[in-house]
């Protein structure tokens, strides 16, 4: 097959050099891969997205609702996540966060592979801002269910300011923004700190793991991510 490359977008950013670049690949020879790096170092393949839609999916299916549920999703990225959660038609609302505004316009100008499914549903918003701050004591908007892929994992974070977050007192102020029986769901590249889970156990009526298994074509291997989710009780959470 001939072989292409082409560098789409580069932006300098608040957290380094951001690039979104489109190949070829003989791992997928009928596709053209869309690739995120960040200071050379990869975010995320348009190929390899089976974590980022179980993110979605394992929250959401088999969720009881009475009424259209309202989604908030801390990080766009090529936007996996989000369809997901718009294939859910007990979905009301999505309101997706994302700090890099090259990213959301990648999404506008529809220079992604999912560009069309975010951007023709009127359920979807995006929002240019800092999602730790969104989830913060100034704002008082509440969700029936949060998701959050945005660091590596708990313990290796994108910028050290996200670190409180992970902490008791950030997901207390997580849960305020959760309705009674609401769900916050968390993409981790690997399995989270005890410290993290027992931080979640603490704010949160019950939490669950989930590995979720994958083969990639570009390393010609299985690999695998985790999904943690923790439920707020009926009553809502006690602070």
């Amino acid at each position: 097959m001939a072989m292409f490359f082409e560098e789409v977008d580069y932006q300098k950013t608040p957290l380094g050099e951001l690039v979104l670049r489109r190949r070829s690949s003989p791992s997928v020879p009928d596709d053209l891969v869309y690739e995120v790096t960040l200071n050379d170092e990869m975010l995320m393949s348009s190929t390899v997205n089976e974590s980022e839609r179980a993110l979605a999916r394992l929250a959401l299916d088999g969720r009881r609702a009475d009424r259209p549920l309202d989604v908030l999703v801390g990080g766009l990225g090529l936007g996996h996540t989000a369809a997901e959660v718009l294939s859910h038609p007990s979905v009301g609302r999505l309101v997706v966060v994302e700090l890099l505004c090259p990213v959301i316009r990648w999404h506008r100008e529809r220079l992604v592979p999912l560009a069309d499914t975010l951007m023709d549903d009127p359920r979807c918003s995006l929002v240019e801002g800092d999602f730790f701050e969104y989830v913060g004591p100034e704002n008082s908007e509440q969700f029936d269910v949060i998701l959050l892929d945005i660091d590596h994992a708990p313990d290796c974070l994108l910028h050290a300011r996200h670190g409180d977050f992970y902490l008791a007192d950030g997901l207390h102020q997580l849960a305020d923004h959760l309705r009674p029986d609401g769900v916050f769901g968390l993409w981790s590249a690997w399995e989270p700190p005890e410290e993290f889970t027992a931080a979640l156990r603490a704010v949160f009526a019950s939490v669950h793991d989930h590995e979720v298994a994958f083969f990639n074509p570009h390393t010609d291997r299985d690999d695998s991510n985790w999904i943690i989710l923790a439920e707020s009780p009926e009553g809502g959470v006690e602070a």
